[in-house]
């Protein structure tokens, strides 16, 4: 084996010596040592059990204090399922980081970087931060057109009437249910590799820890704990980014790692995985990160010239957009926000979450093909690749971390599509055909009464999945086959005064039946047959996947310009939509005002469109001359992914407390006056005493009342002259 130029007095020289070691059993003795069962069961049920109940506790307490001390004194059902509508920046894009931070995120991005070098964090990243950029477009013509609304669902009501409501019905559960099912999935299996605690046992047990938040404090329980998991899961991407191209490593040294992993042969890639005690080798070409990659330039890591990386890319494009676009959640976090928070949160929520599987990934996933972990690629599939890493790099202390930031994404985006499901329950079907005049307290019971069966369903639904033999991998590319016809009609819904709901109807059953059929020839005529392995393939995905959202698209434009046009006036929609109490928070004139909202449309459209061209086109097309990164190039690459990652998350833990600081003073100061009886002074009041007269502590007011005494027509000028520099300031604004 060529040995690497590196000193053995280097912080890492074991680590070097043991992947470059000429005798396999010390390589596997060394790893199995840290990768057997590096936690204990009892660890296991700790954190499943444990960090749900005491979240579940904190996050109740945060909602009880708000409650009592804050400005909300009642937890209606209106605010239980939208917050007050009046959620500010910073905790909408801390909240659409959280929703959109699954464990496929964290889990199934180092599997393609695993699979693909450079290119698979990159397309993971792009092509799922594009889909939260362009949602901003619908946030916004959500609050301009449809501001009273609980669900997409009551929209399609509103405009296109019954069939389209429960069609749209059927792909809004789809989602969400394939969603919680990944969940579970990747969490379910580390959770076992990481600690022995059953799969099965930790699919059921993994949904309580949301339950009984979710359905105490609906929306704004999920948001505040959003929040917290968010706070969590960037420590622990920091740390592990610090340890990876910091403490341990450099990028030269990863870069020297990744050249070596490519340069082995089949006959050394043989001797690396054998047997230690017989020799026999179990390695196969595919099976473990040893020898050129398949389909990359020059067979090496470092390039974005990747044909399964790109292919995944597309994949990725278009089946995230079923899982937003038709995600209840995302329309719920949207109906939830300011307008200007709409625009901003999604923005901001977007630029923040794309560091999140590309400077994970980039550390992470690389770093398990540079060290060469005897992980296989269907230990990769099922997202074990982070888990390996940190065992490796870190030990006990890693598993520990990364369960924890594992079991972070899984609730907090548990919660939300929890809530996401209780209110189509509660609205779209209890309401709209069971019980049209259900009062508030109706809906609250039947919203928290859902929250508990879903979690159970949920649980069960994923055991399902496993038992039959699908990964998180396969999931994950098998979403957009299923919901990405409903993608192109509620994009034409929202935006589109010609869309027809009976064009629509058309569009989405007939892309989801040519999808599936796509699928099932393509995977019959590259496999020979139809198995849950031909059907997994990049290639057979694909093609599903594009014929899954192209043809709703052509369908739904053709049936709607051609054959059945309509004329539709937008400021109609929201009178078909009522409120179940008179709880009118957000909806208010300022909220509604058609200037500001054309403004923040504006806003948003041109910077979404802009980020989204400069992610899956520019970005990309300037790292094509690039070919083989060169050793600068490399390190410059993943500067941007440590800058990123860093950057995104100071951004979304300070905005949101400074956002909140008037909040966090209220509820503080009840607190503190519950307990002492004396208020907290404000800054006000502080600023106030500095100003009392020193000489003898008389107040400015009481000398002012002893001067001489200002003529009326002074006033009155004045004050004109107040008014008119506030003008200024706000046309300035």
């Amino acid at each position: 084996m060529k040995p690497l130029d590196i000193s053995e007095s280097s912080v890492v020289a074991w680590l070097c010596l043991w992947r470059l070691s000429p005798t396999p059993t010390l390589r596997f003795l060394i790893f199995s040592a840290h990768l057997d069962r590096p936690l204990s069961v009892a660890v296991g049920y700790i954190v499943v059990l444990g960090f749900g109940a005491l979240f579940s506790i904190f996050t109740t307490t945060l909602v009880m204090l708000d409650k009592y001390f804050g400005r909300h004194k009642e937890i209606t059902s209106e605010h239980f399922n939208t917050a007050g509508r009046m959620i500010k920046t910073g905790l909408t894009a801390s909240v659409i980081v959280s929703q959109w931070t699954w464990a496929a995120t964290l889990l199934q991005s180092s599997n393609v970087a695993w699979q693909y070098g450079v290119s698979g964090p990159f397309w993971y990243a792009s092509g799922a931060t594009i889909q939260v950029l362009l949602f901003g477009v619908l946030a916004i013509s959500l609050k301009k057109v449809a501001p009273s609304a609980h669900t997409v669902c009551e929209i399609v009501y509103a405009r296109w009437g019954k069939p389209a409501h429960l069609t749209f019905l059927f792909f809004c559960f789809a989602a969400n249910i394939i969603v919680t099912s990944m969940l579970l999935l990747g969490g379910a299996a580390t959770v076992q590799a990481l600690t022995g605690v059953d799969y099965r046992i930790a699919a059921f047990l993994i949904p309580w820890g949301v339950i009984l938040y979710t359905a105490s404090g609906g929306l704004k329980a999920t948001f505040l704990a959003s929040y917290i998991h968010t706070a969590i899961i960037f420590s622990v991407l920091v740390t592990m980014v610090f340890v990876v191209y910091i403490k341990v490593y450099s990028s030269d040294t990863i870069y020297d790692f990744l050249d070596q992993t490519v340069s082995y042969s089949l006959v050394q890639c043989q001797e690396i995985f054998s047997d230690p005690e017989t020799g026999d080798t179990f390695f196969e070409p595919g099976l473990y990160a040893c020898g050129p990659v398949s389909g990359n330039n020059s067979g090496s890591y470092l390039t974005m010239l990747s044909s399964g990386g790109l292919m995944f890319g597309i994949i990725n494009i278009i089946g995230n957009f079923g899982t937003v676009f038709v995600d209840q959640s995302y329309w719920q976090s949207a109906i939830a926000a300011r307008p200007q928070a709409a625009a901003r949160g999604y923005l901001l929520g977007g630029i923040c979450w794309f560091s999140i599987p590309f400077s994970l990934a980039t550390s992470l996933g690389l770093a398990s093909t540079a060290l060469m972990l005897p992980i296989t690629s269907v230990e990769a599939g099922d997202g074990l690749v982070p888990p390996a890493v940190a065992v490796d790099l870190l030990g006990t202390a890693g598993a520990v971390l990364i369960l924890i930031m594992l079991f972070m994404a899984i609730v907090s985006t548990g919660s939300a599509e929890s809530i996401a499901v209780s209110s189509l329950v509660a609205y779209d079907i209890y309401r709209q055909y069971f019980n049209k005049e259900a009062t508030g307290d109706q809906i609250l019971k039947v919203s928290r009464i859902v929250i508990v069966v879903f979690g159970l369903f949920s649980g069960a639904f994923a055991i399902v999945l496993q038992t039959i033999g699908l990964s998180l991998g396969w999931v994950y590319l098998f979403m957009g086959i299923i919901i990405g016809s409903a993608v192109a009609p509620l994009w034409n819904m929202m935006t589109w005064s010609k869309a027809s709901g009976t064009g629509a109807i058309i569009a989405a059953w007939s892309g989801l039946t040519l999808a599936l059929i796509a699928w099932l020839v393509g995977a019959s005529i590259q496999g020979g047959s139809i198995s849950v392995a031909n059907l997994g393939t990049n290639e057979v995905m694909l093609s599903g996947n594009l014929v899954a959202i192209f043809s709703s698209a052509f369908i739904h434009y053709v049936y709607s310009k051609f054959i059945d046009p309509h004329d539709y006036d937008f400021a109609e929609l929201d009178e078909h939509i009522d409120l179940v109490e008179e709880d009118t928070s957000g909806l208010t004139a300022a909220e509604k005002d058609p200037v500001e909202l054309e403004a923040a449309y504006i806003w948003i459209t041109r910077r979404g469109y802009v980020l989204s061209f400069l992610l899956i086109i520019l970005w990309p097309l300037l790292s094509v001359p690039a070919g083989v990164f060169s050793r600068g190039y490399f390190a410059f690459w993943v500067l941007i992914a440590i800058a990123w990652g860093f950057g995104a998350a100071l951004a979304i833990t300070i905005i949101p407390l400074v956002e909140s600081k008037d909040e966090i003073y209220g509820i503080l100061n009840g607190i503190w006056t519950k307990v002492t009886g004396k208020e907290i002074e404000s800054a006000e009041e502080i600023a106030k005493h500095e100003f009392e007269d020193e000489s003898d502590g008389t107040p400015l007011k009481e000398v002012d009342e002893e001067a001489p005494a200002v003529p009326e027509t002074a006033i009155s000028v004045s004050k004109a002259v107040a008014v008119e520099v506030e003008d200024e300031e706000e046309i300035h604004a």
